[in-house]
């Protein structure tokens, strides 16, 4: 089992910045490749970044390319993902998830392939 908590949501203007942790306990970290997913009432889950288990290796969906960076500390058992010139459309719940890959490098972007997740922390962004 892994657990994970999730911090540093909140309000903030458009323009703004947050940064998110994700906070993982349980079972070795680095054999997990994370992800971070947000959802609105009424839409599906959406994936927002992903970060390969070695952390070389980075994925984003492309409305948050080139504001949204996501980083992880293994020593630290912890992954950031660091918001910035936030929109009201990334108002949402954020979640963190655990995916068990094999490879260093590999992202998956699927909810599916992610088998443990995080209670979720609102980020709301005001215009």
């Amino acid at each position: 089992q892994v657990q994970l908590v999730e911090s540093g949501g909140g309000l903030v203007r458009a323009g703004g910045s947050l940064r998110l942790s994700c906070a993982a306990s349980g079972r070795t970290f680095s054999n997990y490749a994370m992800g971070w997913f947000r959802q609105t009432p009424g839409k599906e889950r959406e994936f927002v970044a992903g970060i390969g288990r070695s952390g070389s290796s980075t994925y984003y969906e492309d409305s948050v390319k080139g504001r949204f960076t996501v980083s992880r500390d293994n020593a630290k058992n912890t992954v950031y993902l660091q918001m910035s010139s936030l929109r009201p459309e990334d108002t949402a719940v954020y979640s963190c998830a655990a995916a068990p890959i094999g490879s260093y490098h590999y992202t998956p972007r699927g909810a599916t392939m992610y088998d443990y997740w995080g209670q979720g922390t609102q980020v709301t962004v005001s215009s």
